[in-house]
């Protein structure tokens, strides 16, 4: 279809509930933006056009997104028939005998997966540039940046106009880092908002949850209203919704109390138009009535950072010893990447004390956040310190990353760079990053808003107020320009690189 790109999810899965289009001529047109697009991005892996199809012809399950065509996250969101590699070299095409809850939901929603989006190895990045893939994933506004990471490949693909939403995940940023490089909507919701299980109790402390990169606000609403509410034994749950994501949407918030941060949480200045990009959303949010005034949470930033380090180094040990145990070997040379290899060294030194201290300190950063949100309702700042990352500035593969503690915290280094996201992954509260401000060399650059715990449909509520005053929707990047005027033939034939992706 000629304007699949000017389309969200919602308003594609109204075309074909209308007769006006079908599931496969929109797996098509997805397709063949793959076919176009991929090359230049690599963000696009382990494609299953005949499963998708399959799902086709079977006949789709009549929820709100019948038809859709959907891409998942290759980490987590454990699927049938999508065999995933977890963004490393030691658990590639890894594959499992029941869908995750969540994807379950998704399916349910109609949704025709037909692929997975590239993740650097084990989520623990703010790039995306795993080897197993090949080479990294580029942005579509600028391919010598980053689209950001975790779910740096789902960004990609979203801004690049091959699928209008993808999934995502979020540990420590992982959806706004990639929302913020490229110029996409990305909402972190309260902590268990979403299941984990069955596979897993809970991501990293609790600090881990699934997500959306979206063009739209309604889309990540409709997505998170169908995924939300816990599995059966989940170790526990968020706070219940008063109506639902898209109910909030109906209405504007009321006038809220916003705290508006122009510097890093702590006091440091951060790019130019990173605090541009604040200060112009801290203007408009005041000519729509909220009452905006600067401030800053008081609390101790570093100390969460540092135990936010340990406990990933941990989560990132237990992976791996798990999915050596399922291969019954020992860790061998190149099977992980240097960062993952600094990862399992710090974790080597931690004790079970050590890493329950960690969990502890997490706990109390969240402690000491809310009564900050007692007197404000929303606290605004950018979404990182920087415009996108160039390639290869926090590649897994390099020597000196083998120090995890320097890679996360050291000068310039991760957590210099994205000093905004992971407060929120800490203490649990929902999060989101708007993309409301270009360069002037034309990379996005996004603004977070973040509420108090479980006031993810005031939140919603003020994104879609910003969204209706500040529309992005129609912004595209130039890369998409590269877009065949019409898809390929079905059947066309797809690279392989070189982990055997592709039909």
């Amino acid at each position: 279809m000629d304007d699949y790109e000017d389309q969200d999810a919602t308003a594609l899965a109204a075309r074909v509930a209308a007769g006006e289009a079908t599931a496969g001529e929109l797996l098509d047109a997805a397709l063949g933006r793959v076919a176009a697009l991929n090359p230049a991005l690599n963000a696009v892996v382990l494609l299953q056009e005949g499963t998708a199809r399959e799902a086709i012809r079977s006949g789709l399950p009549e929820g709100p997104l019948a038809g859709v065509p959907f891409l998942l996250k290759d980490l987590g969101a454990e699927a049938v028939g999508f065999p995933s590699h977890g963004g490393s070299r030691l658990t590639m095409h890894a594959t499992v005998g029941r869908d995750s809850a969540i994807v379950e939901r998704l399916r349910a929603a109609g949704l025709v997966l037909f692929g997975r989006t590239t993740s650097p190895e084990f989520g623990i990045g703010p790039v995306t540039e795993a080897a197993v893939y090949g080479g990294p994933t580029r942005n579509p506004w600028n391919p010598a940046h980053t689209p950001g990471g975790s779910s740096g490949g789902a960004a990609a693909a979203v801004s690049a106009g091959i699928v209008p939403a993808a999934h995502g995940s979020d540990g420590g940023g992982s959806v706004r880092i990639p929302a913020s490089c490229c110029g996409l909507f990305g909402f972190k919701a309260t902590r268990a908002r979403f299941p984990d299980g069955p596979s897993a109790g809970e991501g990293w402390a609790g600090m881990a949850i699934d997500g959306f990169l979206t063009r739209s606000v309604r889309d990540a609403a409709l997505l998170m209203d169908l995924c939300e509410g816990p599995d059966p034994g989940a170790p526990y749950r968020a706070p219940p919704l008063a109506q639902g994501y898209r109910a909030a949407l109906a209405r504007p918030p009321a006038r809220l109390r916003v705290a508006f941060c122009p510097t890093t949480f702590d006091g440091r200045p951060v790019h130019p138009d990173c605090r541009a990009a604040a200060e112009d959303a801290a203007r408009l949010l005041a000519e729509l009535g909220h009452h905006v005034e600067e401030a800053r949470p008081e609390a101790d930033h570093r100390g969460m950072m540092a135990a936010w380090t340990r406990i990933v180094a941990c989560g990132t040990a237990l992976t791996v010893r798990t999915a050596l145990a399922g291969r019954g070997r020992a860790l061998g040379p190149g099977d992980i990447e240097t960062v993952a290899e600094g990862a399992l060294a710090m974790a080597a030194g931690l004790s079970g004390a050590d890493y329950l201290e960690a969990v502890g300190t997490i706990h109390a950063y969240g402690r000491a956040l809310a009564p900050f949100f007692e007197r404000w309702d929303i606290l605004l700042s950018p979404t990182l310190a920087e415009p996108p990352a160039e390639i290869g500035r926090f590649a897994h593969s390099r020597p000196e990353f083998a120090d995890f503690a320097h890679y996360r915290m050291g000068p310039g280094m991760v957590f210099d760079y994205s000093p905004f996201c992971a407060p929120f992954n800490a203490s649990g509260q929902p999060a989101a990053s708007l993309p409301l401000h270009w360069t002037a060399a034309g990379l996005p650059v996004g603004v977070q808003l973040a509420a108090r715990f479980g006031a993810d449909e005031t939140l919603i509520a003020l994104c879609a107020e910003i969204e209706q005053a500040r529309p992005w929707f129609r912004r595209r990047p130039p890369l998409r320009l590269a877009a065949l005027a019409k898809p390929p033939p079905p059947g066309a034939a797809w690279g392989k690189g070189p982990t055997g992706s592709g039909t």
